[in-house]
């Protein structure tokens, strides 16, 4: 009990120490930028890094995911009184209530969160930001501040496209198929549409981007150890922000629905 209770007390310790320290950085990054014209530039070179080159992935993935959706639900509704349309229904709202925002944003946690974790722990590890502070420069504005209003603010319209994108694939396996009429698909699509489901789904992508932006950028800024803390500190980015995102995803879904 007693070597329970030192661990116990330990993690609660280092829980508090990271939150804090987390809690400082963020103040430190959204204080007023030296020169807007460079924060400027700065998301737009990074909204072109972090989100464009995520479209390909997230439609080749959201086009999948979709037409298995349709798949699945087709299997398993196999009662003659439930009609055909309902295929089309269900793959919609699984699509908008959950997979175009939770399963798109723990995919981008891998790709974007290792992305900023790397780049910005290889700055710290080859002294690039020391070199920044010593200059007068705020580097964790500077170099965070752009990559968390990009992800936060675009990555929502990633989630549309995966919702379009997936509903596609679905109809493409319908059409390709025939395992029901394209008429009954669309017509479930159609069906019951509830707007603020959009809204629900985008403000969800919104605050999961900024967990994954922040926390990786957070793990890269502190990392340490040299080319091998740069890797554990990527680790460590994608962990926390998948953690986060579904406990956030239980918060936001009992708050909003």
């Amino acid at each position: 009990m007693g070597a329970l209770s030192v661990n116990i007390a330990v993690l609660i310790r280092d829980f508090l120490y990271e939150t804090g320290r987390y809690l400082l950085f963020m103040r430190q990054v959204f204080r007023k930028p030296e020169k807007w014209r460079l924060s400027v530039r700065q998301f737009f070179t990074e909204a072109g890094k972090l989100v464009l080159n995520s479209i390909p992935l997230i439609a080749l993935i959201s086009v999948f995911i979709g037409a298995v959706l349709v798949i699945q639900t087709s299997n398993n509704m196999t009662s003659p009184f439930l009609p055909k349309m309902y295929i089309g229904y269900m793959a919609r709202e699984s699509l908008i209530l959950e997979f175009c925002s939770t399963m798109v944003c723990l995919i981008l946690a891998g790709k974007i969160g290792s992305n900023i974790s790397s780049e910005i722990g290889t700055m710290r590890i080859t002294e690039q930001i020391d070199a920044m502070e010593m200059m007068g420069i705020n580097s964790a504005n500077f170099l965070v501040m752009p990559k968390i209003l990009s992800t936060t603010l675009l990555n929502p319209l990633l989630t549309l496209m995966s919702f379009i994108v997936g509903l596609f694939g679905g109809y493409l396996i319908v059409a390709l198929t025939g395992m029901i009429k394209v008429s009954d698909y669309l017509q479930g699509l159609r069906f019951d549409f509830n707007g603020y489901y959009i809204t629900y789904s985008v403000v969800k992508t919104a605050v999961f981007s900024f967990i994954i932006s922040s926390i990786s950028s957070y793990c890269g800024y502190y990392a340490k150890g040299g080319s091998l803390g740069v890797g554990r500190s990527a680790t460590k980015a994608i962990v926390m922000a998948s953690a986060l995102i579904l406990i956030f995803n239980l918060i936001l879904t009992r708050v909003m629905l």
